[in-house]
C-alpha cells in the first residue's frame, strides 16, 4: 500500500460522521445497506450522508452497487484490513511485545 492511499483512508475516517457510517457498514458486511437505512440508523440528513459516502468511496473504503431501484453501500473489508496491516508493518521494530495486544485481540475476535 502506498502512503498516499493510507493518508486518504485515514483522512476519510478522521470525521465522526464518516467513521460512524463506515462502522455501520462494517457491521452490515458483506451485504451492505441502502442509503435510506444508513441515514435513518444514524439520523443523518440524506445530503450529508451522500457527501460522506462519496468521500469514503473515493478513499476506497466503501463501494456501492445497484440492486433494482436501490443503491447498496458496502464497506470494503479488504481495504480496511490492508490499512491496518500497513499501519502495523513497522510498528514492532523488532519488539514483539508492542504488537502482541493487537495480535491477541485479532485472534480473539469473535466477529470474523
Amino acid at each position: 500500500m502506498e502512503s498516499i492511499i493510507a493518508i486518504d483512508q485515514l483522512s476519510a475516517l478522521a470525521h465522526a460522521g464518516r467513521l460512524a457510517v463506515f462502522r455501520l457498514l462494517v457491521k452490515a458486511a458483506p451485504d451492505g445497506l441502502p442509503a435510506g437505512e444508513i441515514a435513518r440508523a444514524l439520523a443523518i440528513p440524506p445530503n450529508t450522508l451522500s457527501a460522506q459516502l462519496t468521500i469514503l468511496n473515493h478513499a476506497g473504503l466503501v463501494h456501492n452497487r445497484r440492486e433494482g431501484r436501490s443503491i447498496i453501500h458496502s464497506a470494503d473489508t479488504n481495504a480496511i484490513s490492508g490499512l491496518i496491516l500497513y499501519l502495523m508493518e513497522d510498528c514492532c521494530s523488532g519488539r514483539a511485545e508492542i504488537c502482541a495486544p493487537v495480535l491477541k485481540a485479532a485472534n480473539d475476535a469473535t466477529c470474523c
